[in-house]
């Protein structure tokens, strides 16, 4: 049977889900029974894990120390030449000597990255079994994707070895960690409520992309190039995600096609879409899955604790709202036709095996874009690809907005991946859309030049008509919009434009997930409660002058001066799904309590005693305390407890 190159979802739908003889389904020879793990098995960072033990997501790295030898495969493509101060043991990765040397090249290569492209045992996924029916196979041997055979004879592929001149122009940061068998890790066991959330952040991130130096990665890739991280460790994310909590969302949640769910198709160098109206029911997205189409699940964070965790705390370190989408993608195919994106992308492959394509921008104007690009044909593509490898688990791949990407899972086994996004419209630009307004407004206010009358006979010198006239009216025009717009800079104000950022991030962003220490200190698990046996009200916590007190979470908060009031705002009440639009949550401060915000914000987190609040009246510091408390921004530590 021969694919149709022109397929409505409705005819997709209906060949996905294949009739009988009968007009009834297929049946499969074997009921697969329900998988997943219950939500409530993901580990916290805060509980201890055994060295023994597989990797899971609650466990993070020790921050990477410098006696830790490694390779970088860098220096070929900025000249260069490593000392061993930066991490390195002072040898280059990969060689850019003649095409002669291939020999040398293929030993250097097996040895630094692993033998990227050798041939493997295949194995099917055992979650998902792929029967290669009859009408399965008719429909996959006519797509147009490349075959694993077919990259690894790729010129491309050598790319990693001799980069062209083309590909010099844009260097790729490659990092291998030490084989699985080299114990230098450790629990994160540090309970966050004792800690610095900021401090939090930066190890968590830290863990993404470990052994690479954060403070290297921020300023050498940040923004710059792409990030390849080879660990040949398997398990390093287990626990983040798995296509057995996709298959219990889909069976426990109600997930609908297009809101939640996207299933696509790239055939004959087109991308397709064949999302059905309505819920998304597991045995309809499985039946396209087997005829070769890609599950896209979008913002997993709101089904799965994990990556909600995950995201809730990178958010802290990029400053902006981390958002992800896990895609599952059939053995040999392909989902998602090249493009670039808005975000700064985190590739972290979970299950199986994928190859990746990526396209320097296509230039300047197209170069950290603000919006996400169309999908791609081929023959429009400048450049041949600066990067292409196979990711396997645990691998992570970096690159920035711009990059022109695409992937195809490799024969044999399906691949499961999740991208982390970050810094969408969180430039200078869009903090100047605020101030801007701002600034002009209030000029206009303040300022009788910018409220005065334009000339009466000015259209008759400006506009594009008269552009290239030769007017002494039009000189003295132009000078003095120009010396209007020097004049604006005086009115602006910085601070205020970043407060209204803050503002949106705060209201996008995903409320935090708090430990049982921080709910056993705060609102969120202490308090009055009802006794069933005794039929009354028991508990409750009474605040005094000697009660230490601190913010729950450095960013959670934001003190921001608005026209008519001063307001808090804060994340606690946010939803963890971003389809659902909630307004911005606010505590309205008087403004003789607004000092004691302030001192707390500059002290943390260190834990203060209420009755050091620099307010005048001890009443107003139990106040401000107790609306603090009863909203769920801060915790407390008794008198006598060690706040330390």
């Amino acid at each position: 049977m021969k694919f149709p190159k022109q397929l409505s979802a409705f005819e997709f739908y209906k060949l996905a889900r294949g009739k009988n003889k009968k007009g009834g389904r297929q049946k499969n020879p074997k009921r697969r029974k329900s998988v997943g793990d219950d939500p409530s098995s993901v580990p916290e960072f805060d509980e201890p894990q055994s060295s023994t033990s597989k990797r899971t997501f609650g466990q993070l790295e020790e921050p990477f120390s410098s006696n830790k030898r490694v390779r970088f495969a860098e220096d070929e493509f900025d000249g260069h030449q490593s000392d061993g101060t930066d991490g390195t043991d002072g040898t280059d990765a990969t060689d850019t000597t003649d095409a002669s040397n291939d020999n040398t090249l293929n030993e250097k290569r097996e040895r630094t990255f692993g033998v990227l492209f050798k041939d493997k045992v295949t194995k099917k996924s055992a979650d998902i079994p792929n029967k290669k029916t009859r009408r399965i196979e008719s429909i996959l041997k006519h797509r147009q994707s490349y075959s694993l055979d077919d990259l690894r004879k790729s010129p491309f592929i050598s790319s990693l070895d001799v980069p062209s001149k083309k590909a010099q122009e844009i260097p790729i940061r490659i990092q291998k960690e030490p084989d699985e068998d080299a114990k230098s890790t450790r629990s994160f066991s540090i309970p966050p409520f004792l800690t610095d959330s900021r401090e939090q952040a930066k190890k968590c991130f830290q863990w993404l992309i470990n052994p690479y130096d954060v403070d290297r990665f921020m300023s050498v890739n940040w923004e710059k190039e792409p990030l390849l991280l080879k660990r040949n460790k398997p398990n390093y994310y287990h626990g983040v995600y798995s296509t057995a909590d996709l298959d219990r969302a889909l069976r426990e949640r109600h997930l609908q096609f297009t809101k939640n769910i996207d299933i696509t198709s790239y055939i004959n160098d087109e991308r397709k879409t064949y999302n059905p109206d309505g819920r998304a029911y597991p045995a309809v997205v499985w039946d396209h899955f087997q005829v070769g189409c890609s599950i896209r699940l979008l913002n997993p964070q709101t089904y799965s604790r994990s990556v909600w965790k995950l995201n809730s705390i990178l958010q802290e370190f990029f400053g902006s709202y981390v958002g992800a989408n896990v895609y599952l993608t059939p053995a040999g195919s392909q989902g998602f036709a090249p493009h670039y994106d808005d975000i700064e992308a985190f590739v972290l492959q979970l299950e199986g095996r994928k190859l990746w394509k990526v396209y320097p921008p296509l230039d300047e104007a197209n170069t950290l874009p603000r919006f996400s690009s169309k999908n791609f044909k081929r023959d429009e593509l400048k450049a041949p690809p600066i990067l292409t490898v196979e990711l396997e688990p645990g691998d992570m791949l970096y690159f920035p907005r711009g990059f022109i990407h695409e992937a195809q899972a490799v024969e044999g086994e399906h691949s499961l991946h999740i991208t982390l996004s970050a810094a969408q419209k969180n430039t200078y630009g869009d903090l100047l859309e605020i101030m801007l307004p701002v600034a002009l407004q209030t000029a206009m206010e303040e300022d009788k030049t910018f409220r005065e009358s334009l000339p009466t006979n000015y259209l008759q010198y400006m506009g594009v008509v008269h552009q290239d006239d030769l007017n002494s009216n039009r000189d003295v025009f132009v000078s003095k919009v120009k010396n209007l717009m020097t004049k604006l800079i005086s009115h602006i104000n910085v601070d205020s434009a970043v407060d209204q950022m803050s503002k949106r991030m705060l209201r996008e962003s995903l409320p935090p997930v708090l430990t049982a220490q921080e709910k056993r200190s705060s609102i969120h698990g202490s308090g009055e409660f009802w006794d069933a046996d005794s039929a009354t009200v028991e508990g409750g916590i009474e605040l005094a002058p000697e009660t230490s007190i601190r913010l729950l979470r450095y960013g959670i908060v934001r003190l921001v001066m608005e026209e008519d009031a001063i307001r808090l705002y804060h994340n606690m009440e946010n939803s963890y799904d971003p389809n659902q639009e909630i307004e911005s949550q606010y505590v309205e401060i008087d403004s003789n309590l607004a000092p004691a915000i302030d001192y707390l914000v500059k002290n943390y987190p260190n834990y203060v005693e209420i009755s050091s609040l620099p307010l005048e009246k001890l009443d107003e510091k139990l106040e401000i305390s107790n609306l603090l408390f009863d909203k769920g921004l801060i915790t407390i530590v008794e008198e006598g407890s060690d706040s330390e």
